[in-house]
């Protein structure tokens, strides 16, 4: 009897060792907040004299991911030996305020891997971020949230369509990836995709947008750089269909007669210089962050070019220079953050855009803080940048119908809680 109570002991110590090779842990945020949005364009102009027209409007709103998208994740390794371990995450994306899937409903949208980690690096592959985001996501004091966020102003947004949403990649599907060890605080990133914007397809790899990333990190003391370059290879799924847009000059006139009846002449119709039909052939992003943290402050700078190359003869190029200014400085529990942006972009993105952010934080412990923040969007003529936040987008959120170049402003107030 006794040795049967040893031998079940020593099974029980030979399975809990077993088990503690395996670590898993669960996460999570929930932010929820209030939102305002104002479009500013035309306060001062006559498109508010005419009967019907577009006049500027607000939008107000309780919001979940202001600051940072919800999220109930899923992480461990599991020691296989030798030094190498299997790694795996899954995370999921959702909506505080309705309960709903966020990332269009995607069991794991946010992001889902599986690989191994060594003395050799580490190697995944799924649902993965981009080299490129999570190099902004470092550079940008809001990381990509609040109405703050670097996003706002960095995609071209316009009456073109520009590759969708391929100069600003976030998350790429059917991806693998290799992270370098650290070599005296850097490391490499290399990347690739075949389903970038959802393009994949199981028949036809034409259709295909295929992602090739490369990245370099460096961290050392109070210094860090970055630099990533992508090349995205776009597929014949992806193709861009313009529209005309009616638009009042400021040389139109308005005329009534006896009857009362309002005549608008002067009127224009603009047509986009991208063709129907037209595939996009490649988009290119190259960026470099630099920072420094002197501990009473962290100052950022982030350059990044963008370029979007159509496949019809003739057809020009959408180029974008984008250029962030950032800081954000810690007072007890207070934080201080705040960024400018110019998006230069060239007559097929659409024109320039800038953006200047202010937001504070205000820590109730280590997992909860409260947070605010302000912003303000500048569009050139053609551009339609506007003020969103972690998790919602803010084009035409305040609902004022204008065609382009709208001056968009949003405050944001809401508690985040991380576990």
């Amino acid at each position: 009897m006794q040795k049967k109570l040893i031998a079940l002991a020593v099974a029980g110590l030979a399975s809990t060792a077993a088990f503690a090779q395996t670590n898993v842990t669960i996460y999570g945020i929930i932010d929820y907040g209030y939102a305002y949005r104002f479009d500013a364009r035309g306060l001062d102009s006559k498109f508010n004299e005419i009967p019907n027209g577009q006049t500027p409007d607000s939008s107000s709103r309780l919001d979940s991911g202001i600051q940072s998208g919800n999220r109930l994740g899923f992480k461990g390794t599991e020691d296989l030996g030798n030094g190498l371990k299997a790694v795996f995450l899954a995370e999921m994306g959702f909506n505080a305020d309705t309960g709903s899937a966020a990332q269009g409903g995607l069991t794991f949208g946010r992001q889902i891997y599986a690989g191994l980690s060594g003395k050799f690096g580490t190697a995944v592959g799924g649902r993965l971020y981009t080299p490129f985001y999570t190099q902004m996501l470092k550079y940008d004091p809001f990381a990509n949230g609040t109405v703050g966020a670097y996003s706002n102003v960095w995609t071209p947004y316009s009456k073109y369509t520009i590759a969708g949403g391929l100069m600003n990649p976030i998350r790429v599907d059917n991806a693998i990836a290799y992270i370098s060890p650290s070599f005296g605080g850097v490391t490499v990133t290399g990347a690739f995709s075949n389903n970038a914007g959802g393009g994949d397809s199981t028949s036809n790899n034409a259709q295909n947008n295929s992602v090739y990333a490369i990245a370099a990190d460096y961290a050392g003391g109070a210094f860090m750089a970055s630099a990533n370059y992508h090349y995205i290879a776009g597929g014949s799924s992806v193709s861009s269909t313009p529209t005309s847009t009616v638009y009042i000059p400021t040389t139109a006139t308005l005329t009534t007669d006896a009857a009362g009846n309002a005549t608008i002449t002067g009127l224009g119709i603009t047509n986009p210089t991208v063709w129907a039909n037209n595939p996009v052939d490649n988009v290119q992003n190259f960026t470099l962050g630099l920072g420094y943290d002197f501990k009473f402050m962290k100052l950022t700078g982030t350059y990044s070019w963008n370029e979007a190359e159509y496949a019809a003869a003739g057809s020009k190029k959408a180029t974008v220079n984008n250029y962030l200014l950032g800081a954000s400085a810690p007072f007890g529990k207070w934080a201080v953050k705040g960024s400018y942006i110019y998006s230069d972009g060239n007559t097929t993105a659409g024109g320039d855009a800038q953006q200047v952010a202010l937001g504070v934080d205000y820590s109730l412990s280590k997992r909860t803080n409260l947070y605010s923040a302000y912003s303000w969007i500048d569009n050139g003529d053609q551009r339609l940048s506007g003020v969103g936040d972690g998790s919602n987008v803010g084009t035409y959120d305040a609902g004022n119908g204008y065609s382009a170049g709208v001056w968009q402003q949003g405050f944001v107030v809401g508690v985040r809680h991380m576990f």
